[in-house]
């Protein structure tokens, strides 16, 4: 087929998402140009890499796809053409070797996200994907070319088909602004308002408890809390408090369920077992011994094995009756209240909940109001805990979206 009769498929965004999109799409003989507002691709996956770049997650795929909650069922059907398995392969092709942590996340044996991502970008241009930078998608012009803002003004680009990875509306400053929600509002295409995910959450503290502890880690605690259909749950795990409040994997981990419940009741309530290695009955015998001159903060790290960011935290949610009562004490060690006010601003969060809503879309992620239309990523209405879920389902759905557009370019 000559140049001029291949269809041609424009890309607008340099993730995961969109990266997948475009080397799924050329594989299938379509003509790839790929267009991002940065200066080079992967700004968000490189950022990523600073923790190590956890790929994805080595647990059973029954118990992997329920880390979607409400979205199971749609992501479960990507992750079956592209899972965890497939993603580590499909690095290993890139010859970057991946191993299992001990939590089960998985990383590049190197802890690297920079050479994996050269790699990439030097396969896809060899495979013929037409890279375009500094170009800030604007939407649709009246006859239904793309609209970028570049640095010497607005340009025009007619295509035959375009996949948006544009991600969601975290780290702004790296590309994901969320900008994409006022053109694809106007489209007709329905889309549930973005919020923060994977985020900290906002606490009361003290001056005390902020100058002092902030960045301190709290592990390993407990948490209990009630879910929004009334069932008692709890997670063990480790957070972090900060100075606005606390975040951290074990935050992120229910941050869905705290989210909802301060928008509907204007708080939500979360309470640490901060001593798991005992019972209450147990931990109250503990603490009933004779202190003699020990201190309360040096008879909590000796007799409930609390260390000094524990320590603060209890001295801070509690009162005098209740210190001075090891019963009492107990008690509140095994179940600390913590009041969550808010979910930290969306441009601070990892990832985005909200998005175009899946409904929205057809099972190869067009838009059913606008043909020739796909959309992947984090733009798109699901969320996960972080553990490698979100880089494994915007991989999944980029591939879904590309070999979508490339089968209706076909027809």
């Amino acid at each position: 087929m000559n140049e001029a009769a291949t269809p041609r498929l424009t890309i607008i965004g340099g993730g995961p998402s969109g990266l997948m999109a475009a080397e799924v799409a050329c594989a299938a003989g379509v003509r790839v140009d790929l267009y991002d507002a940065m200066g080079s691709v992967g700004r968000k996956f490189l950022l990523a890499g600073k923790g190590g770049l956890n790929l994805t997650h080595g647990e059973p795929f029954a118990q992997f796809v329920g880390r979607y909650a409400e979205r199971r069922g749609a992501v479960e059907s990507w992750l079956q053409e592209f899972d965890g398995d497939a993603l580590r392969a499909w690095a290993r092709g890139l010859g970057v070797e991946t191993f299992v942590g001990s939590s089960g996340r998985v990383f590049p044996s190197d802890l690297k996200a920079a050479p994996l991502l050269r790699r990439w970008v030097r396969r896809l241009h060899a495979s013929g994907v037409t890279f375009h930078m500094h170009h800030r998608w604007l939407g649709w012009a009246d006859g239904g070319a793309l609209r970028f803002a570049v640095p010497d003004g607005e340009r025009s680009v007619t295509t035959d088909a375009v996949v948006l990875a544009l991600g969601g509306a975290s780290w702004p400053q790296l590309g994901s602004d969320g900008a994409w929600v006022a053109p694809l509002t106007d489209a007709g295409i329905d889309i549930a308002p973005l919020q923060p995910a994977n985020c900290g959450f906002e606490l009361a503290w003290s001056e005390h408890l902020r100058t002092r502890f902030a960045g301190a880690p709290l592990k390993p605690v407990v948490a209990h809390w009630v879910d929004r259909h009334g069932i008692a749950q709890h997670r063990q795990g480790e957070c972090v408090l900060s100075e606005y409040g606390i975040e951290g994997s074990l935050v992120y981990a229910i941050g869905a369920e705290l989210r909802e419940q301060i928008a509907t009741r204007g708080e939500a309530m979360l309470y640490f077992d901060l001593a798991p290695g005992y019972t209450q009955t147990a931990l109250a015998e503990r603490l009933s011994a004779p202190r003699g001159k020990h201190s309360l903060g040096d008879w909590l790290r000796r007799r409930a094995g609390l260390d000094p960011a524990k320590c603060a935290l209890v001295f801070e949610l509690t009162g005098k009756p209740t210190l001075a009562d090891p019963v009492a004490l107990a008690a509140q060690i095994k179940s600390l209240p913590l009041r969550l006010r808010a979910p930290r601003p969306v441009a601070e969060a990892i990832s985005t909940a909200g998005g175009v809503r899946l409904e929205a879309l057809d099972e190869t992620l067009m838009a059913r109001k606008r043909p020739g239309v796909f959309i992947a990523g984090e733009m798109l209405d699901w969320e996960a805990p972080t553990g490698g879920y979100l880089l494994t389902a915007c991989f999944a759905s980029g591939m879904r979206a590309g070999r979508g557009a490339a089968r209706w370019l076909r027809r």
